[in-house]
């Protein structure tokens, strides 16, 4: 390849690096709108680990929470998308909070657990094997029709069981999903490590299998000419998996 074509590759790798460091700039520097306006304490750790390397940031994130919605666009309570939210929570609720936010629906309230998700921005394509990270353990349960309860407050006492202990095991499944990044992310610095000092190293070359060939007229059997296996434990023959699919 010539030399002036390494130079543009390399030229245009530092252009995407700079304007991907500036778009991380611009997008932490800016205020949080959620309606809490910080990140939820549970998933600080996942925040603070992604934001830190310089090929990954945040873009939006929440630890899980309760809902309670009213499909009505003139009820009480915040408005967002047509919907009022009457109640939320990001701790396990109480039967009393409910059936309170519920007097005030005048629409069809919905009973809401969403679980944690996470969107990531990633620098690389082969960092990119998951941009937005959810579960699948939600629940979402219609409670009233036009202002009126469709069921009884011992349903309403069943789901909020439902909802805390969701809650507990989504609080699970954040701590295991830390685990399992953090020890994905220091893999891969030591494999990065281990490639970087390869390439700065002019006399790591890789070796090649030797031909069979004859020595003074005789011949070097070719199981002599097989290399040793590679028996250094530092060598990080890894597959990393930053995302892992069932956290």
């Amino acid at each position: 390849m010539p030399k002036w074509r390494v130079r543009t590759l390399n030229s245009s790798r530092m252009d995407r690096s700079a304007e991907f460091r500036r778009w991380k700039a611009q997008c932490l520097s800016k205020a949080d709108l959620s309606r809490k306006g910080s990140v939820d304490e549970d998933v600080v750790e996942i925040v603070q680990l992604l934001n830190a390397r310089e090929q990954f940031f945040t873009t939006s994130s929440c630890a899980g929470r309760i809902l309670l919605l009213d499909g009505g666009i003139n009820g009480l309570g915040v408005q967002k998308q047509n919907c009022c939210w009457l109640l939320v929570t990001h701790i396990p609720c109480v039967k009393d909070d409910v059936m309170v936010a519920l007097k005030k629906a005048k629409g069809d309230a919905v009973f809401k657990f969403e679980p944690f998700v996470l969107h990531v921005q990633c620098q690389q394509l082969q960092d990119a094997q998951m941009l937005a990270v959810r579960s699948t353990h939600g629940l979402e349960v219609p409670l009233s029709h036009k202002g009126k309860l469709m069921v009884t407050e011992e349903y309403i006492d069943f789901l909020l069981n439902i909802a805390n202990q969701k809650m507990e095991e989504n609080k699970k499944r954040i701590e295991r999903f830390y685990n399992c990044l953090q020890l994905a992310l220091e893999r891969e610095e030591i494999i990065n490590s281990h490639t970087q000092k390869e390439k700065n190293n002019p006399f790591c070359t890789p070796k090649k299998k030797r031909n069979p060939e004859k020595t003074h007229g005789k011949c070097i059997p070719e199981e002599n000419d097989k290399e040793p296996e590679n028996d250094d434990d530092s060598d990080p023959g890894i597959t990393v998996a930053i995302f892992p699919k069932d956290y």
